[in-house]
């Protein structure tokens, strides 16, 4: 005997519903606070079905947590599903409802369908939920960073133009840059040409001890003779100045927040089996590695290569009907787009470093060589590195599985 629970999660309940093989309804849709006490009576509902208990919740953001943590501790089988798999179920109706009670039915249905496939919520799942929120916190921080960058550049054109193209010293630890720290001491070129060029190699002497950069003797003459040459549209005036050091300070703390986060999602993603396997392949490092960790998941619930394609939108869409079959068609673009962004980026990296020993970048530089547009090529190099990234994965899990078990087993 199967009880699938299908249960439809918001933001403060969850609609609930159990039903049993050839549509037996035992227990009609009913609503259920996320408090203590009613996910509590939920449990102990749930432990007093007869035959074998399953439920399925869909993952919509955060607000389905609650109740799998609730049933997850009870010890009652909890599995944590995608939204699109619910949405591709068959409704075997014509009429299209759209309802708290209709979509936990809906999600019942499919946990019975699919009861063998149905892969169990695991606590390695909370550590990779824990990496998925940094993730996110990491992807808003870093458009505030690029807003709050690009805002302070267009206000030093009108009192410094081009200061954040005079040094290429690398960012620090804490995310700062050198002509971030430049232009706060020194944020209109009046501030460098109206002092002489003694007073101003003093100050730019002083600059670099207090912000424990290298000085470089001769840097002081050039950074001078290029502000004579210079155009301010704003005056020297207090309140440009304010604006320019709110800048600064916005986007220096945008930058402590991402380094914070980046550090802690690599620390997070060292505690996952994959971890050092990821970290091997060419294009990841500390940034992307804990990235694609955080969006990808665990590799075992993915079938085959072409599911894990799927699951980010960059496998090609098919079109075939009777005789037709058409060659070129776009990517599917259902999946994470977060992922696809990384795997953008990773494709980038290749790109700009022209590792020719690489299969990904050999298979980069002949779609390019082929007249492909930016896209094509990069949407095809990002499906092959997904392959790859799943076979290496996918080898390094079943090989630490087979470790884990006693000699006669393995």
């Amino acid at each position: 005997m199967y009880n699938a629970v299908g249960i439809d999660a918001s933001k403060f309940k969850s609609t609930v519903t159990v039903i049993q093989p050839a549509g037996i309804v035992i227990r009609k849709p009913f609503d259920v606070l996320h408090t203590s006490n009613e996910l509590n009576t939920l449990v102990t509902y749930l432990k007093s079905l007869e035959g074998e208990t399953r439920a399925v919740i869909e993952c919509t953001g955060r607000y389905h947590e609650p109740v799998v943590k609730s049933l997850e501790d009870a010890g009652i089988f909890i599995s944590a599903v995608n939204p699109k798999l619910i949405k591709g179920q068959k409704q075997n109706s014509l009429r299209k409802v759209k309802s708290d009670p209709a979509d936990a039915r809906k999600i019942a249905r499919y946990a019975l369908d699919n009861w063998a496939e149905l892969r169990q919520y695991s606590s390695m799942d909370t550590i990779r939920e824990q990496l998925k929120t940094l993730n996110s916190q990491f992807d808003f921080f870093m458009k505030q960073k690029v807003v709050a960058k690009a805002n302070l550049i267009s206000l030093l054109d009108n009192t410094y133009p081009g200061v954040n193209k005079l040094f290429d010293s690398p960012a620090r630890k804490d995310g700062s840059e050198k002509w971030g720290d430049y232009a706060y001491s020194f944020w209109h070129v009046d501030c460098v040409r109206k002092i002489g060029l003694k007073a101003f190699t003093e100050r730019y002497e002083a600059f670099c001890k207090k912000h424990h950069y290298n000085f470089q003797k001769g840097k002081p003459a050039e950074l001078f003779e290029a502000a004579k040459q210079l155009v301010a549209v704003f005056p020297k005036e207090k309140s440009y100045k304010l604006l320019i050091h709110q800048s600064i300070q916005q986007l220096n703390l945008a930058s402590e927040h991402i380094e914070i986060l980046r550090k802690e999602m690599n620390q997070l993603a060292s505690t996952l089996p994959e971890y050092d396997t990821v970290m091997s392949i060419y294009g990841v490092g500390e940034t992307y590695g804990p990235q694609l960790i955080a969006e990808i998941g665990d590799v075992s619930r993915f079938t085959h290569r072409e599911a894990i394609t799927a699951f980010a939108g960059v496998n090609p869409g098919v079109n075939e009907s009777g005789q037709f079959r058409q060659r070129s068609n776009r990517a599917s673009k259902n999946g994470s787009t977060k992922l696809r962004k990384t795997l953008f980026q990773i494709m980038t990296t290749y790109l700009q470093n022209k590792p020719v020993n690489e299969p990904v970048y050999q298979f980069l530089d002949r779609k390019r060589a082929e007249g492909k547009p930016y896209l094509v090529y990069m949407t095809a190099g990002a499906n092959k590195f997904l392959r790859i990234y799943y076979g290496k994965v996918k080898e390094c899990l079943h090989n630490l599985e087979q470790d884990s078990l006693p000699p006669e087993e393995s």
